[in-house]
């Protein structure tokens, strides 16, 4: 992908590595980060089939049992797959979380079981809490923002020229398939806040880490619905 002022999808591979892989060896941070990536994804792929007007049960064909014309049958039914297997993921590693929380309280020392309980109990509900009791992992960079256009919805979040983009959305170094997945989940989150983490170079030994949110729009008044141009690493 050449410039995403335009966000499109290139030809190629259209399968993804499959999210979980071997998650059995991960911590429950690891485990919880995994799932709000798959979340995410979801999301954008819901905003795909909205785009097209469709959702997972609506027809494809014609009455006469022809592909539709004013669908992108290709498109959807390729979205429809990988939203039927990022469900059994997420599936998966709600099971796995679950089963870590048992492990983790059970092997805490016993010293005041009702506080034990109720930690359990609140943690079950909301794996979210354990986030803090790790320091958050940074996952290594995928993409440089090369050009920013002023007013533009990227330069509002504050994404500057020579950024170096960790995350996006639930984008990765891991998943970000040569840059297809941006546009993607730019696609599937027009007029949403997407979470952007960069690395920017701060002209003293350790870079700036930031927490930006961008908001994809197509009434910014310039090309695209982002205004910036990223390359890949």
């Amino acid at each position: 992908m050449n410039t995403l002022h335009a966000p499109t999808i290139p030809s190629g591979p259209t399968t993804a590595p499959v999210a979980n892989g071997n998650a059995t060896h991960l911590t429950i941070a690891e485990l919880q980060r995994k799932k709000d990536m798959v979340e995410g994804e979801l999301k954008a792929l819901g905003g795909v089939l909205d785009s097209h007007g469709v959702d997972m049960n609506t027809s494809l064909l014609t009455p006469d049992g022809f592909p539709r014309a004013d669908i992108d049958v290709a498109q959807i039914r390729t979205t429809r797959a990988r939203i039927i297997h990022l469900r059994n993921d997420w599936k998966d590693l709600m099971a796995l979380i679950e089963k870590r929380l048992h492990e983790h309280f059970a092997s805490l020392e016993d010293g005041d079981d009702q506080t034990t309980a109720n930690a359990t109990a609140t943690a079950s509900s909301n794996p979210s809490i354990l986030r803090d009791s790790v320091p958050e992992t940074l996952d290594p960079p995928f993409a440089k923002v090369n050009t920013v256009v002023d007013n533009s919805p990227a330069a509002t979040a504050g994404l500057q020229p020579g950024d170096l983009i960790r995350n996006f959305g639930y984008v990765t170094l891991e998943n970000h398939d040569s840059l297809k997945k941006v546009a993607e989940c730019v696609q599937g989150n027009e007029g949403q806040n997407i979470l952007v983490k960069v690395s920017r170079s701060s002209g003293g030994s350790s870079p700036q880490e930031l927490r930006l949110t961008l908001t994809p729009r197509r009434d910014w008044g310039g090309r695209g619905t982002l205004g910036c141009h990223i390359l890949p690493l």
